[in-house]
Order: structure tokens, then C-alpha cells, then sequence
């Protein structure tokens, strides 16, 4: 919980970090206030009340009685197809405008990919970005595909944010062995406003972030396909190789044999030393971007009070979720427990990344599966029945 305290420094007070860490006068107010600031403190203090007194069993009958209805609603199988395809119509009949939007009148960064789309996959260039760019083999694959057999580059993009919601349903639904859960969490990632916008584009697709969900997602149903999958994730975006750590943390929770896991944890170790001999065989850019500043790092916690801003459930919501989540693995519920790392595991991604090097800079679409795990979260939290509560009479 300290790392989305830290996290949400930046909302309250949006200079204090940046001022702290700088040794040059930045000429800011250290403690401006930032103007979520009333909201997230009404907000949040209001549910952490809520919550207290629902876990001491000290709510109103009258307000424990629909909260409990809640934690123990559940939908079978038709009626969560139906509402499912029903949220997935919307969705694709208000984004399908969008793919005949130009990327080159709206994004400088789509000129580099247009040059390493030129020369992929055999092409040379001393441009680091576009260099960059073609190291990504697996993204370059499917983009090229996208503009060459359905003469828009936009559309499987498209696709994989159609499929990374139905992702997100099944893996909630796994989690939390209820459907009324992954509805939940479908609904949660498409108010969105960061996934919405950028669920379209090609040049900051979410190939990546599909991949990535379904490597956890397999480690339930297909667990020596996981390791597959999060490599295709890492040759689509090496920003991915981030979330190791989290991915041995999930399989170590999962409630799967022990030989499961331990057969999966070998399997990933194969597949990223094969990785490391493909990116030093292939002098691959990566190597030659590193560098280590501290600063960067505590810098990276600030990236929230701009690049967010317009994720209001998430920024309000957070804090609380974690809360919740941690109050609910120390009563064994696994499931909490695994959603809770990966939140704060994506949380310290983007300042990590920032201090060992200068070449990427924390945008708002890396922040998809942070968007992606609170939505899961939102989804266990609110549907998943405490057992260990008891029902005011």
C-alpha cells in the first residue's frame, strides 16, 4: 500500500516529489494542492469508513443488507453471454469510426513506424528508434499483417482490445469462480477513459498487454503455453519483461499442483535465457540504452498526476481497492493477494523503467495493465462473498 500512497502523492500534491528530488530550483509550490485533491480525500475517506465498519460488522442493517447482496449476486451462464455480447456491441459499434481515423495526422511517433515498417525485417538503419521499432518482431508482424491483408493497420489492434476485454472477463472468472465478477470487470476497463483511447491505435496497440493477460490466464488452463505467451508479450513490447517478477508471484499463488508450478516457473526460466541468446545474437538496440539514475526513479511516481488524470474511478478508487484486497488475503484468499502484487508490481514498472534508462518515457497507454489489474480487483472485490463476515440480524 505504501507504493500507491507514493503514487498518489503526486495527485494531492502534484510538485512535492519533482522539488524533492531535483537539486535545482524548479520554482514550483511544494505543497500547491493538486484539484483532485477534495474529491480523492472525500471520496476515499468515505469508503475506507465504509469498509471498516462493514469488516467490523458495524454497518446499519439497512446498508449491510445491500452490500452483502452484492457480494453474493451471481448470473449463470446464458444471462452473462447475453449481457457480455451485449457490452461488446456497444463498445464496437461507438470505436468502429475510429478506424478510418489517420495515425500520421495525429501521432509524431507514427513516422518512425511507418520507416520500420518499410524495412522489416531485414533492414538496416542507424536510427535507434526505428531500430527499435523492428525489434519488436512480433508487433511488426501483426501491424504488417493488419496493412497488407486488411489494408488497415488499425484493425487487428482493434481486434486485441475486443479480445483483451473477453481476456479480462475469463480471467476474473477464474479468479473469482463467479460470472457476476467478470462482468463487473469488464465494465470497470470500458469506462476506461485511457483504454478507450488508445484501444484503437496502431502505434500504441495493446498486442502487448493481450499477450501479457493471457500468459496469467494460461498458467490456470494451459499452464506450459504461459511462458509462450509472455515472451510473444516481450517481442511485442520488451517493457513487458517488467512484469517477471509478477508472473512468478501469480504462479507461485495459483491453485494449481505443485508440479504445475514448478514445471511452469522452468519453463520460464528456458524461454528467457532463449530470449537473452536471440537479443545478443541479434544485437538487439536494448542493451545500449541503459543507464541507472536514481532521481528518474522517485520522478516516475509523478507520471499519475498527468497521464491518468482523466481515470477518475481508478484514481479515487485505488487506495481502497488495495485496502480491501490486503484485508481480504490476510483472511487466505488467494486470488486477492495475486491481484494485489500485480497492481503494485504495474505501479513500479513505469519508475523502475525510467531509472535505468532515458530512451522510453512513462505514456499513458503503459498504464493498460495497471487498468486491466484494478478493473480484475474491482470485479473480485465487489463479487466475491467474505465468508468470514457475518450477517447482521
Amino acid at each position: 500500500m505504501a507504493i500507491v500512497l507514493l503514487s498518489l502523492v503526486s495527485i494531492v500534491f502534484p510538485a512535492l516529489i519533482i522539488t524533492s528530488v531535483r537539486t535545482y530550483d524548479t520554482g514550483l509550490d511544494l505543497f500547491e494542492t493538486g484539484p483532485l485533491t477534495p474529491t480523492l480525500m472525500i471520496s476515499n475517506s468515505l469508503l475506507l469508513v465504509i469498509g471498516l465498519l462493514y469488516y467490523k460488522k458495524k454497518l446499519p442493517k439497512r446498508i449491510n443488507k445491500p452490500i452483502r447482496y452484492i457480494l453474493n449476486f451471481e448470473i449463470n451462464g446464458k444471462t452473462a453471454l447475453i449481457v457480455g455480447v451485449i457490452l461488446l456491441s456497444i463498445y464496437i459499434g461507438f470505436s468502429i469510426p475510429e478506424l478510418s481515423r489517420n495515425e500520421a495526422s495525429d501521432w509524431a511517433d507514427y513516422q518512425i513506424l511507418e520507416k520500420a515498417l518499410e524495412i522489416w525485417p531485414y533492414g538496416e538503419t542507424d536510427n535507434v528508434y526505428v531500430k527499435e521499432q523492428n525489434d519488436r518482431h512480433v508487433r511488426m508482424l501483426l501491424l504488417l499483417t493488419s496493412l497488407n491483408v486488411f489494408q488497415n493497420i488499425k484493425l487487428l489492434p482493434f481486434v486485441a482490445s475486443i479480445l483483451l476485454l473477453i481476456t479480462t472477463y475469463y480471467i476474473t472468472y477464474q479468479l473469482s469462480q463467479k460470472r457476476f465478477a467478470g462482468i463487473i470487470s469488464m465494465v470497470v476497463l470500458l469506462q476506461s477513459f485511457t483504454f478507450l483511447y488508445y484501444d484503437t491505435i496502431a502505434v500504441y496497440e495493446n498486442f502487448w498487454v493481450l499477450f501479457y493477460i493471457l500468459s496469467l490466464y494460461a498458467v490456470y488452463k494451459r499452464w506450459y503455453l504461459s511462458p509462450i505467451l509472455f515472451i510473444l508479450s516481450i517481442f511485442t513490447k520488451a517493457f513487458s519483461l517488467m512484469f517477471l517478477p509478477m508472473n512468478i508471484f501469480f504462479i507461485y499463488r495459483a491453485k494449481i499442483s505443485k508440479n504445475k508450478k514448478v514445471a511452469t516457473t522452468i519453463f520460464y526460466g528456458i524461454g528467457i535465457g532463449a530470449m537473452m541468446i536471440l537479443f545478443l545474437i541479434g544485437n538487439s538496440v536494448y542493451g545500449s540504452l541503459v543507464r541507472i539514475d536514481l532521481s528518474e526513479f522517485w520522478i516516475g511516481f509523478t507520471a499519475w498526476s498527468y497521464q491518468l488524470r482523466f481515470d477518475f474511478m481508478m484514481i479515487l478508487g485505488i487506495l481502497p481497492l488495495t485496502v480491501g484486497l490486503f484485508l481480504a488475503s490476510r483472511q487466505g484468499k488467494t486470488e486477492s493477494d495475486s491481484i494485489l502484487i500485480l497492481i503494485l508490481g504495474a505501479l513500479l514498472a513505469g519508475p523502475v523503467l525510467s531509472m535505468f534508462t532515458g530512451f522510453y518515457y512513462i505514456l499513458p497507454y503503459r498504464f493498460v495493465p495497471l487498468l486491466v489489474f484494478f478493473a480484475i480487483g474491482v470485479g473480485i472485490f465487489l463479487a466475491k462473498k467474505n465468508d468470514n463476515v457475518i450477517d447482521n440480524k
